[in-house]
């Protein structure tokens, strides 16, 4: 028992390590754009650019149904990592991975009606994005390996 509480603690502990890394990287591009704006690394370039909607700016200027489906699926997030029956590790991590992104996403959404993004890839043509955004694909991805594994 003692275990899987240790177990749903750690979970927990890893989504708000995300919303803090989240919320800090967001609170450094917004304070320091004028300094950070357009420096450019290997892989990519700092930007900012405000996000008034979802993902690739969908349902842009639903500031009160976005923050919503935010919260919703925060809680829905928090049920399956708290919940009594017995989850896979990976299981877990996913949904940690993207309730720390949706939290960090929603904060945004609710407090500023954006959400900054600032990460732009040099690479290939792509919508700029933030850590929030990095962390939800992570857990989506860590969901499809496990259907693909299962499959096998």
């Amino acid at each position: 028992m003692i275990n899987k509480v240790k177990s749903k603690i750690y979970f927990l502990f890893l989504s708000f390590f995300i919303i803090l890394i989240d919320q800090f990287t967001k609170y450094l591009i917004f304070n320091n754009y004028k300094i950070f704006i357009n420096k450019n690394f290997l892989l990519f370039r700092l930007d900012f650019v405000k996000n008034y909607g979802a993902a690739f700016n969908i349902f842009s200027g639903s500031r009160i149904f976005l923050s919503f489906i935010s919260i919703i699926f925060s809680i829905i997030l928090l049920y399956l990592i708290l919940r009594k029956m017995t989850s896979s590790s990976s299981e877990l991590y996913s949904y940690s991975f993207i309730l720390g992104g949706t939290i960090g996403n929603g904060i945004d959404r609710i407090l500023n009606g954006f959400v900054i993004d600032f990460i732009n890839l040099n690479i290939i043509n792509f919508p700029v994005f933030n850590v929030a955004d990095i962390s939800i694909n992570i857990g989506f991805f860590i969901i499809l390996l496990r259907i693909f594994n299962k499959k096998k």
